[in-house]
């Protein structure tokens, strides 16, 4: 027992992803090229799908290695490497701006981590499985009879999102 959760292989690889995860992030935001903040944020991404393998959500595991680590973070070394014209590093500021930021940005987590310790989070009796054994027959077939009108008016904002970002590269062209 460590901090009273059980040492189980499951509680070993929840922590080493959620390290993963960690260190990604931290990486991201204080990493100065864009390229490299850009591979970071595809560590973030295949932390969390680990984290979905964990949970037993297979398919939203596979989903997000698939179109996050994968499709968005290639498509943004892409756009990077094809559009990038000189160094992207801005001037660096007072270090004094940095480390106040850092020890705020810590004290905040802290007093976050010891809140969720300190507060008596109601126990179900029963363990609810929430996840058949046909998972994507499920999804698909609430997607396309139940959700149907969201679903079609999300591919709409992302079609006109898609349509929009393209108006405002061709305007910076000229």
């Amino acid at each position: 027992m460590f901090f009273g959760v059980p040492i189980t292989g499951a509680t070993i690889a929840f922590f080493v992803l959620a390290l993963i995860i960690i260190a990604s992030g931290v990486f991201l935001m204080s990493l100065q090229k864009v390229m490299h903040m850009a591979l970071a944020l595809g560590g973030v991404f295949l932390g969390v799908a680990g984290i979905f393998f964990l949970l037993g959500a297979d398919f939203v595991a596979v989903v997000q290695i698939m179109i996050y680590a994968g499709a968005i973070t290639i498509l943004m070394v892409f756009a990077l490497t094809l559009t990038q014209t000189g160094d992207d590093t801005e001037p660096s500021g007072h270090i004094v701006h940095k480390v106040v930021a850092f020890l705020v940005s810590a004290v905040i987590v802290v007093a976050v981590l010891l809140t969720v310790k300190a507060t008596p989070w109601p126990v179900g009796q029963v363990g609810v499985q929430p996840f058949g054994p046909n998972v994507v027959a499920e999804i698909g077939k609430a997607m396309f009879h139940v959700y149907t009108i969201p679903f079609e008016l999300v591919s709409l904002v992302l079609t006109v999102a898609l349509v929009g970002a393209a108006v405002i590269a061709r305007k910076e062209e000229e």
